[in-house]
């Protein structure tokens, strides 16, 4: 029998000191939502949430649409499919999940202007587990106006308290220039939705968040093997991205192409097929029209105050008179239709056109890639197979080599 070697006691103290000084974030698990319920009437309504563990929180309310927001630090949701949908009193839904690093949120949508009546967290005992506590309450848009201004005009009065020194002078605006490198052309891939936004939802669970972001990696997979190219994505886990923020990837980036990652949902199962869009200030039909609205939402759906982006969104208008980059998407669209079309199905118009905030970098060629409906059993099977993602994957690799090819020729001549 071999006898059991004892450390020396240095080396002993070296480990446990070791242990002792591990990140928090390493020593201790992620908190995990456990349960959400609702109830009340059309006056006054609670929302509660089980967690794991005491976690600090914050709760305020947004106009346009109405809703109630609750920012968590890093939890982990564990709930039961549609959940969400189960609701009763004033709140309509409510969705969930992480919206950055660190950061997970719940948006409550309401049926019409509420306030917060009081919150407040219940620590665990006997069992049972901690929770979060928000009791809202029916108002008039009047009240909930000066209500909420009134918070404004205190989170503005907080944040100048906190500046110390001069304020810097603002950055020079970037030039709007096409990118035109010597060395590796840079691909950002921008999987829509994730985190709190799960975009579209087929009847049978299949969350779009999951279906882009899965066929994003597949597709960086090929455009890195061909060794031409070096690709950014958005996001490479389940986190929220702000439209805006995706927008600013590209052009912090110098992106050389911008490729808008989507999966849509319809009434009825007929729709089938892929579907690429370009930008345009008028939408190419109705069609185009109704998806462009529904993206352009997914910052109201993370729970953001889109008062703040509105002058962003107005400077990248004015920018819009730069129509090289939207004839470079154009010519781009064309050449991934051809390389996809032997491949599978695609709609009946499968080049479309509309207004995509997402698609909005004004020096960065764009598009908005529509891998099929998840409306559709035929469509969502697809999209859902390794199989399907990596031959379509390996003809948009193609398509990006045809397209940068054919640039460089061009640029010769």
């Amino acid at each position: 029998m071999r006898k059991m070697r004892l450390l020396p006691l240095p080396f002993v103290c070296i480990i446990l000191m070791f242990f002792m000084t591990l990140p928090e974030s390493l020593a201790t698990e992620v908190a995990v939502a456990t349960g959400t319920r609702v109830g009340g009437d059309a006056t006054r309504t609670r929302f509660v949430a089980d967690v794991s563990e005491t976690v600090s929180y914050s709760v305020y309310v947004l106009p346009d649409p109405y809703r109630v927001v609750i920012d968590l630090p890093n939890v982990r949701f564990d709930l039961p499919p549609g959940i969400g949908h189960k609701v009763r009193g004033l709140v309509s839904e409510y969705r969930y999940g992480l919206l950055e690093a660190g950061k997970s949120r719940i948006v409550i949508d309401t049926l019409g202007p509420v306030l917060i009546e009081k919150s407040f967290l219940v620590e665990p005992q006997l069992g049972q587990p901690a929770r979060i506590v928000v009791d809202i309450v029916k108002t008039t848009e009047a009240a909930f106006v000066k209500s909420y201004n009134s918070e404004q005009v205190k989170s503005q009065q907080h944040i100048a308290e906190l500046s110390v020194g001069p304020i810097s002078p603002p950055a020079p605006e970037k030039k709007i220039v096409l990118a035109n490198k010597v060395g590796k052309k840079i691909i950002v891939l921008d999987p829509g939705h994730g985190g709190v936004d799960p975009g579209a939802v087929s009847p049978r669970g299949t969350k779009e968040k999951d279906v882009v972001l899965s066929f994003a990696r597949v597709l960086r997979q090929a455009l890195v093997a061909t060794g031409k190219y070096d690709v950014v994505m958005t996001r490479n886990d389940d986190r929220f991205i702000s439209l805006k923020n995706r927008v600013s990837v590209a052009r912090e980036k110098e992106a050389d192409l911008f490729l808008a990652i989507h999966a849509d949902t319809v009434r009825g199962r007929d729709a089938r097929g892929v579907t690429i869009y370009t930008l345009s200030d008028r939408a190419s039909d109705a069609e185009a029209e109704a998806l462009a609205k529904r993206e352009n939402r997914a910052d109201i759906i993370g729970g953001l105050d889109l008062e703040a982006e509105t002058e962003e969104i107005t400077d990248i208008l004015i920018d819009l008179a730069q129509r090289e980059s939207k004839n470079h998407a154009m010519f781009f669209s064309k050449k991934a239709v051809t390389q996809l079309r032997p491949l599978t199905l695609m709609t009946g118009k499968p080049l479309r056109s509309a207004g995509f905030v997402v698609l909005k970098a004004p020096d960065v060629p764009s598009i908005l890639l529509e891998l099929g409906f998840l409306s559709s059993k035929s469509d969502e099977k697809l999209l859902t197979s390794v199989v399907w993602q990596t031959k379509i994957a390996k003809a948009f690799a193609t398509a990006v080599d045809s397209y940068f090819a054919t640039e460089v020729a061009s640029k010769a001549n």
